[in-house]
């Protein structure tokens, strides 16, 4: 308010000046009249002097200004020398403001060992920047950064193992990401996500397109806490698009990957290779995201995640492809829901508390459960829609390749809606009439596990005068028989289940 008054003040002083010279004239001429030159003269000579009155008064008034603070935290890469039409390497300039920003000071922390810088922010200032070798903060433990608002693309000597964006501490600790998938042991997971060794937390990456140039990958995260990626776009990637390995909750949200710029139907497809997202870690999140060529849209190695809000592409299962990969046997603790697997299906090592519901597959797409060991526990597959090109594809097949499935329970396959491909469920029922003394129902078009029927329930209907004794005989290879002591004319409707022990 005070500002407000000074600027009102300044601006009305003109007519407070003008006022004796409006009284000193009351009797002025009228246009129609001309006044004489000496008037004139006088009038002038009385406003001159009164302008320069004013003039001496605004020179005495100080204004206050907002300044720009000199410690403002907010980088722009352009400042540092980054070229943003992408002509030239713009890996050191870049390079300078990561460290500028690291070194920012703050007497602020988050979780043990991380400092909290603010909020800083990198800003890419809507610029396209060429990167010869990976981008990486100078150290570990910092955290509340935002990197934000431009594209980076990689050079044609960029190294085929690196990422754009590594948030990794060192070369040697990126260097652990497993790209080959393997399941981190309990002794390797322990020692990457103690709560006091977190290489970063808070750090947000979004309005991002990162062109990999088919020389690595696009992001990697290393060992981190609370890490964002939101609204990006990473193509072209030759190994992983988005790589999580140990840490907790790394949110992927409403982003786009893809190893070919494609919509559909590429006649390259069957060449797809690499990997959308790798989550090798645990409490993570992908949501909203669609993932529209690679040939495993999601690999999972870790408990605790959620897959909301899906759509995969990547690679239809008839040229090899995967959508979602859940490399987790004996402890799967995955949900995937409310999300779309377009030609592309699902495939669960020995799962053990995985939930798939309310989502979408297209085009024969199905569901595979893999035995490493034998075992699921604890799975719902549940209120899902399956539609396909009426070739007989099941919804829920097992891929026994390995070893059979010996330890089954908690198992729920059920309520789907399908349409053109084969139900697969663990409940049945069936109705068979017939005359005679015995009833024999095959679930096996329906059941999803071979020989395994552990609850039966039954009505014997008879169309005759007849009331014969009657009970089940006999239960094996999933076919229920039902018997009668006398000849009769009816019908048997049972009920069957396999999921519960």
């Amino acid at each position: 308010m005070a500002k407000q008054s000074a600027f009102s003040f300044i601006l009305c002083l003109p007519a407070i000046l003008l006022l004796p010279l409006l009284s000193a004239a009351p009797n002025t001429p009228s246009l129609s009249s001309p006044a004489p030159a000496t008037h004139v003269s006088a009038r002038i000579r009385h406003y001159n002097h009164h302008l320069s009155k004013l003039h001496k008064l605004k020179s005495s008034l100080s204004v206050q200004r907002d300044s720009v603070p000199t410690d403002a935290r907010v980088y722009h890469v352009t400042s540092y020398g980054a070229d943003p039409t992408g002509k030239n390497d713009s890996t050191e300039s870049i390079l300078r403001v990561f460290s500028d920003a690291y070194g920012s000071a703050s007497d602020l922390s988050l979780i043990d060992g991380v400092r909290n810088l603010g909020g800083v922010q990198i800003n890419l200032d809507g610029g396209h920047y060429l990167i010869s070798r990976p981008l990486r903060l100078p150290g570990a433990g910092v955290g509340n950064i935002v990197m934000q608002g431009g594209s980076l693309h990689a050079s044609d000597d960029f190294p085929s193992d690196g990422y754009l964006i590594e948030l990794s501490p060192s070369p040697s600790a990126a260097a652990k990401i497993m790209e080959n998938n393997k399941v981190m042991d309990s002794a390797e997971d322990a020692s990457l996500t103690s709560s006091t060794s977190y290489n970063y937390e808070y750090i947000t990456f979004r309005d991002l397109l990162l062109d990999c140039n088919y020389r690595g990958g696009g992001i990697s995260i290393v060992n981190s806490l609370r890490i964002t990626i939101d609204n990006c776009y990473i193509t072209h990637f030759a190994t992983t698009g988005i790589s999580v390995r140990s840490g907790h909750e790394t949110y992927i949200r409403s982003s786009f990957l893809g190893q070919h710029i494609t919509a559909g139907g590429d006649p390259g497809e069957r060449n797809f290779s690499g990997t959308g997202i790798s989550l090798v870690g645990n409490d993570n999140a992908v949501i909203d995201v669609v993932i529209f060529s690679a040939a495993t849209g999601i690999f999972i190695s870790g408990q605790a995640n959620l897959i909301s809000g899906v759509h995969c592409y990547n690679k239809a299962t008839g040229f090899g492809g995967t959508g979602i990969y859940l490399q987790l046997p004996g402890l799967t603790q995955t949900r995937i829901v409310d999300s779309y697997m377009d030609y592309t299906g699902i495939v669960a090592e020995d799962p053990v508390q995985l939930h798939i519901s309310n989502t979408l597959f297209l085009g024969d797409a199905a569901i595979t459960l893999k035995s490493i060991n034998g075992v699921v526990n604890g799975l719902n597959i549940v209120d899902n829609m399956f539609s396909g090109s009426n070739a007989g594809v099941a919804i829920v097949q097992l891929d026994e390749s390995k070893s059979a499935f010996k330890q089954i329970d908690q198992v729920v396959i059920a309520r789907n809606n399908v349409k053109g491909m084969q139900v697969k469920s663990t409940v049945g029922s069936a109705e068979w009439q017939g005359n005679g003394t015995s009833w024999t129902v095959d679930f096996n078009p329906v059941l999803v596990f071979p020989n395994l029927i552990r609850n039966v329930q039954y009505s014997f209907r008879s169309t005759d005068n007849g009331f014969p004794k009657h009970m089940v005989r006999n239960v094996s290879d999933n076919r229920v028989v039902i018997e009668t002591d006398v000849a009769v004319s009816g019908s048997v409707y049972a009920r069957v289940d396999q999921g519960q022990s």
